[in-house]
């Protein structure tokens, strides 16, 4: 059942990361973590974008700077890799 779940976010991740990359973004961040970073820049597309990812992962206090956080810690790479 674990080797199932983490599957299934690794898929999760990847969908994010691409939905980065199709809004021009870097590859291998994710969507959830870019509007974090962008919206504390005060870009209005960003702040929106933030709070609907936001409202959908409504059982997360701050989905988005979590994500951001867990880039800034690497946490999407592989142990090996992690530092």
């Amino acid at each position: 059942m674990q080797a199932l779940t983490d599957w299934l976010l690794n898929m999760l991740i990847a969908i994010d990361q691409l939905g980065n990359a199709l809004l021009a973004g870097e590859p291998d961040e994710t969507l959830s973590s870019r509007a974090h970073r962008m919206r504390t820049k005060d870009q209005p597309f960003w702040n929106r974008m933030a709070r609907a990812i936001n409202g959908f992962f409504f059982w997360q206090a701050d989905h988005c700077k979590a994500a951001y956080e867990s880039e800034q810690r690497r946490m999407q790479q592989p142990p090996a890799l992690r530092g």
